[in-house]
């Protein structure tokens, strides 16, 4: 991913509006992230904890990138014994290491409550799950894959289009 300022990622948001956009905290890390290992970027509020954002390039070379708002449950659950599973980048992980993280559809319908919800990293940090860079806290053995990295951020970056594409239509699909 091509790093990001400030300005970009917050111009991007369309589920949200430009005040909500602009009061925003970035990652604190924000100086210092890996842009070479990141096909998104993805971080919850450090100020508000039940707020959590993406930012995903564009499908197109020439467009801008889509951010997207998302809330945070206040209880997830947890379970030694349970895994879950990511539907962004397909890792297991303990119960706790995947959130149910819902996104105001972009416009009108976000307006009126209408919400799309997905499965994900609790912390967000699928690219570097994908790449090996970061494990899973699970308490049983780990499944390979057969896909090569290339063809896992592949598929990454098609199911989180997929969601991104979702939030901005104007009713269910």
């Amino acid at each position: 991913m091509e790093p990001l300022s400030d300005k970009q990622i917050r111009a991007s948001f369309v589920n949200c509006s430009k005040g909500e956009a602009a009061r925003l905290k970035l990652p604190a890390d924000f100086g210092d992230l890996p842009w070479d290992d990141l096909d998104f970027l993805g971080w919850r509020d450090p100020g508000a904890p039940l707020r959590a954002y993406l930012v995903v390039p564009s499908a197109t070379p020439d467009g801008d990138p889509v951010g997207v708002a998302l809330r945070v449950p206040e209880r997830s659950r947890t379970s030694a014994v349970k895994s879950s599973l990511c539907r962004v980048c397909l890792t297991a992980h303990a119960s706790s290491g995947v959130a149910l993280l819902a996104a105001p559809r972009a416009g009108a319908a976000g307006r009126d409550g209408n919400t799309v919800g997905l499965y994900v990293c609790a912390d967000l940090a699928c690219p570097l799950y994908v790449r090996g860079r970061r494990q899973p806290a699970l308490r049983t053995r780990t499944v390979e894959e057969s896909l090569t990295v290339e063809e896992r951020v592949d598929r990454m970056r098609a199911n989180l289009l997929a969601f991104v594409a979702n939030v901005r239509l104007p009713f269910a699909a």
